[in-house]
């Protein structure tokens, strides 16, 4: 069941929101080679509790960290460890604050180091493919409008979007109706309505659309093809007119 947020909801999410914008930023500010994403992991937590916060999925079915950190062809779920950052990365972070009740959730990827062409061109698609989603988070349009405008830009520039995982709706849970696919037929799908909030995730390849779990730590999902793959994501409130992006980053 989708629930509808009222303004003071709205506004309590986009204070967790704020939170949760700036220390996605802080994680990737230390994405640089020889750093390891257990590193990067421990400063966003740091600061998390030093806004009297606390980590979304830190626990969350028994995730053992404060941020998903995949690397290269790990999609989602990545678990920080020891691991070398090296020149040439791309490093997706994906973490969620919860302040006073209620969670925002966010993602982004970003170099380490000096990438290559096709790895910067995976992050820039992947970023505006979000944003050519959002041109449809109005009262009146469907979630396959938004899917159809996400996964049009993707492959216009060559890449895939996966279809395995997908976007949610966020409140007082993390993961919430409605699911929000990063595909979709125009006209097709839920009406959206003033109140919604939702979490827009592209997920996009560089390769195949195709993804498997094989990490032994049950986490971590990976392009099959082992082409690389990058996310971005924002929590997004539907509003009477312009979409308001409540994790918005800088």
């Amino acid at each position: 069941m989708v629930t509808l947020k009222s303004q003071r909801e709205i506004d309590l999410m986009r204070r967790a929101g704020e939170i949760a914008a700036e220390v996605l930023q802080i994680g990737g500010a230390e994405v640089r080679p020889g750093v390891t994403t257990k590193h990067i992991n421990d400063v966003m937590h740091k600061f998390i509790k030093s806004k009297n916060a606390k980590a979304s999925f830190l626990g969350y079915g028994g995730f053992p960290a404060v941020a998903c950190i995949s690397v290269n062809d790990e999609v989602i779920h990545g678990i920080p460890s020891g691991r070398l950052l090296t020149d040439g990365d791309i490093v997706s972070i994906d973490v969620g604050v919860l302040l006073n009740g209620y969670h925002s959730d966010n993602a982004a990827t970003f170099p380490c180091g000096t990438v290559s062409p096709e790895a910067q061109k995976l992050i820039d698609v992947t970023r505006q493919s979000f944003y050519e989603g959002l041109k449809f988070v109005r009262p009146g349009y469907r979630l396959g409008d938004v899917g159809y405008a996400i996964s049009s830009y993707a492959h216009q520039h060559g890449f895939s979007v996966v279809r395995d995982y997908i976007g949610h709706g966020v409140g007082t849970q993390l993961h919430e109706d409605p699911d929000v696919p990063n595909y979709g037929v125009r006209g097709k799908g839920l009406r959206l309505q003033k109140g919604m909030v939702i979490a827009i995730e592209p997920m996009i390849n560089a390769g195949g659309f195709q993804v498997q779990q094989i990490h032994p730590n049950g986490w971590t999902v990976v392009t099959k093809d082992g082409s690389l793959s990058a996310h971005y994501e924002n929590t997004v409130a539907v509003t009477d007119d312009e979409p308001l992006i409540l994790t918005s980053q800088s």
